[in-house]
């Protein structure tokens, strides 16, 4: 998330109350989780496995639970709770906004395209030209749709993403403040959600059709041309490469990259990445002919015990 106005460090630190490293001027632009960080950025820490990742990532601002060196060309903000920190300073940058409308008026329609009845349309949500959203169809606030998209009935477009730290009285949410974008001449079927990014965008390319009861997890990006089949629930953080087809009940872990025209057959857990150009099938995941061979294998297990005997 990139901040409206540049801010400066003093003024950062004065709105979480923590001390700091670096000049008052600083200049600080939003704020991003690691994998999406640019110059500028802030980014979160509390864990020492991942001090160094942070510390030297692209992010010029790192929100640290520890006191530590400072690497050259970036600032530090010292915190007993960056998990915490970074949560006040999304509330305050991109605070809730309630809406008692269907349609805000700060959305933007364009020409062409139909709403269904019974639609909620967020605050400075973005919507193309020949558009059709079916009924029963929530756009949380800030989506990007592109031209020519079809919603069908009861898909959530922008929930919270699935980020919890675990705290000694129960599980403390990381609040999302990113948004989905939906890219020209997307399909998406009934009852599926997608996320919004914890600070970035969930993406749907260009020219992807999904089936319905699809779930796609935060800060996923999804290419172009891509088919999803009905029941598929792909985790957050997850790159899925043009021209990718995924049959129903395909489940995936988060962090992994699916490569450019992958097939992943029916019911396959995707454990880890994969390659483009092949066909995949189980669970754990292997290309699909390695896999029904150790099947077929298997039922010979019975013959072969009967032999030994």
């Amino acid at each position: 998330m990139k901040f409206s106005k540049k801010q400066v460090l003093k003024d950062i630190a004065e709105i979480i109350g923590c001390q700091y490293v670096g000049s008052d001027d600083f200049p600080v632009l939003g704020m991003n989780e690691i994998h999406v960080v640019e110059n500028g950025d802030i980014v979160f820490v509390d864990h020492p496995k991942y001090y160094d990742k942070a510390l030297q990532s692209a992010a010029t601002i790192v929100l640290i639970n520890k006191e530590v060196d400072c690497p050259d060309g970036k600032a530090l903000l010292i915190s007993e709770d960056p998990f915490r920190d970074f949560n006040k300073l999304t509330k305050h940058f991109r605070p809730f906004q309630f809406s008692n409308v269907s349609i805000s008026e700060t959305a933007t329609i364009g020409e062409g395209t139909m709403i269904q009845p019974n639609c909620f349309i967020g605050n400075n949500v973005t919507i193309g030209k020949n558009c059709l959203i079916h009924s029963n169809v929530s756009i949380y606030d800030n989506a990007v749709i592109g031209d020519n998209v079809i919603i069908h009935a009861g898909s959530i477009l922008g929930a919270d993403a699935f980020y919890y730290k675990k705290r000694p009285e129960g599980f403390d949410q990381l609040i999302s403040c990113g948004r989905v974008v939906v890219e020209d001449n997307v399909s998406i079927g009934a009852l599926c959600t997608i996320d919004k990014g914890v600070t970035g965008d969930t993406t749907i390319g260009e020219g992807t059709k999904m089936d319905n009861q699809v779930h796609v997890g935060h800060d996923t990006i999804i290419g172009k041309r891509c088919l999803i089949a009905a029941q598929t629930g792909i985790a957050g953080c997850v790159i899925i490469e043009d021209e990718v087809t995924l049959w129903g009940q395909v489940g995936t872990t988060s962090g992994i990259t699916i490569g450019t025209k992958a097939v992943v057959l029916g019911q396959t857990g995707v454990t880890k990445s994969i390659e483009g150009g092949k066909t995949y099938f189980g669970t754990p995941i292997e290309e699909s002919r390695e896999k029904l061979k150790q099947l077929a294998n298997i039922k010979k297990i019975p013959e072969l015990l009967k032999s030994i005997k």
